[in-house]
């Protein structure tokens, strides 16, 4: 009878898989072969992981993709791969995605004083693509016209409202590119038709016309089209972008300076030991779709940009915790307690009920059970009580006499920033401590300790205490 947590494994999904397999000597999990119960022994719980070169080898997947698409496609514009900084702000990620000559995105005002920091490290050269997206206030349209004055060569200011460009040109001395906004329309399920972002589809080409085209300073370039959902082989994505489309053949018949589409972020991360996703299939069909109706246009098809976020970082990440006790509430719900809290490490869980790849990361061969997972705070919401690809967590069978660990894996986007990192968490729950790994030039697993586990002080001081 296969009752054991590698039976149910085994009888769910294909295992092991590209950045899972078990080691059967020690009946512990490795994680891209990484052995997660030696950093455990080493470094305790709960403990955030960053493994660095999981992101240049996403970078290099997706540039790889767009390279075979454009050779498919005899597709004659260019391929410009941007991280978007907000998806994780640390200086680790953003250093190690720059690694691979790509551009970044920036979302708000302190966002470009991390450009300036780059750019003095010699990290960032102001030849780079910086895209600058977002509602913009005065102060992120000084930071703008700063990096613009200071000679940063491609600053690409993306109209998100009508104000703006008027904004701007009050305080850039030179002439710079621009690009427009469209705002896309909502899935149809979506509390709003339209999206706050950008400017609408039937009024990009009166926004030229009125605010850009006769403009001095500014010079249209790029025409930027995103959508909440993401990049998913529907007929709403399929119909967005091609309106997209559309509106820059229309714009590019009037603005020969047009030369640009953005096609935002979207590319979606493994969140369950289940997923499916065709990502040379989606690449090849998005290119040949522009490429096909700008031909029909009679227009020369556009060099393209994307901003990937989540994909670039979001499978670096993993969040490693302990089972620190189980509650029996009643015949059907065992609670098993971890030593921290999902508002504070995980907050897209409880607030977006997002799901993430949970497995145990030993005990493989002991019985498994379901059960429910409880966070540390008294909050009725701190809770996990389900995977992406089933109702249910089974876990190895809880034994006050064995430790077991858990981990939630591909957390790598946005967790920190949301949760607030090193700040105040419900019910003072500390942040964890936060260990960067990567690998020498001989493969060796290097280790550096990013910060220690938030200590009472720190929060005793916020308060002002």
């Amino acid at each position: 009878m296969k009752i054991k947590y590698i039976d149910i494994i085994d009888q769910t999904f294909y295992f092991p898989q590209e950045e899972f397999k078990l080691d059967e000597d020690t009946d512990t999990l490795r994680y891209y072969d990484i052995p997660l119960m030696d950093i455990i022994e080493e470094h305790g719980t709960p403990l955030k992981i960053s493994y660095l070169p999981k992101i240049s080898q996403q970078i290099k997947k997706a540039k790889n993709f767009f390279e075979r698409a454009f050779i498919a496609n005899d597709y004659r514009g260019k391929y410009h791969y941007s991280y978007c900084t907000k998806s994780s702000h640390f200086s680790f990620v953003v250093k190690e995605a720059l690694k691979n000559d790509i551009h970044l995105e920036t979302s708000s005002a302190f966002d470009v004083d991390i450009i300036e920091k780059l750019s003095a490290e010699g990290l960032f050269p102001k030849d780079r693509y910086v895209i600058c997206n977002g509602f913009k206030p005065k102060n992120y349209i000084s930071k703008m016209a700063g990096l613009i004055n200071n000679g940063f060569k491609n600053v690409i200011p993306v109209f998100d409202n009508w104000n703006e460009p008027d904004l701007l040109t009050e305080e850039i001395k030179k002439s710079t590119h621009c690009g427009i906004r469209i705002a896309s329309e909502e899935e149809p399920k979506f509390e709003f038709y339209t999206s706050r972002l950008g400017i609408g589809y039937k009024d990009v080409l009166s926004f030229y016309k009125e605010e850009i085209k006769d403009n001095k300073k500014l010079k249209l370039k790029m025409l930027h089209f995103f959508i909440n959902t993401g990049i998913k082989d529907t007929a709403y994505y399929w119909s967005e972008l091609l309106k997209a489309v559309k509106v820059y053949c229309e714009l590019k018949k009037i603005c020969p300076s047009l030369n640009s589409l953005n096609i935002g972020g979207g590319l979606p991360i493994k969140n369950s030991l289940s997923f499916s996703y065709d990502y040379e299939y989606m690449i090849e069909e998005i290119v040949r779709q522009i490429k096909s109706y700008c031909n029909k246009e009679g227009v020369p098809e556009p060099d393209i940009f994307t901003e990937f976020g989540s994909y670039t970082v979001g499978e670096s990440g993993a969040l490693l915790l302990k089972v620190l006790d189980q509650k029996r509430q009643n015949d059907r719900e065992q609670w098993n307690m971890i030593d921290s809290s999902f508002m504070t490490n995980l907050p897209d869980a409880w607030a977006l009920n997002k799901r993430f790849v949970m497995l145990a990361v030993n005990n493989w061969y002991d019985e498994y059970e379901r059960v429910l997972l409880g966070g540390l705070t008294c909050d009725s919401d701190d809770y996990y009580n389900s995977e992406a690809h089933a109702n249910a967590i089974y876990l190895p069978k809880f034994n006050r006499r064995k430790k077991q660990y858990i981990g939630f894996f591909h957390t790598g986007a946005y967790q920190e920033t949301i949760g607030g990192f090193g700040g105040i968490h419900h019910c003072l729950i500390p942040q964890p401590k936060h260990l960067i790994l990567s690998r020498d030039e001989n493969g060796n697993l290097t280790q550096e300790v990013f910060s220690e586990e938030q200590t009472a002080e720190s929060m005793i001081n916020l308060l002002g205490y």
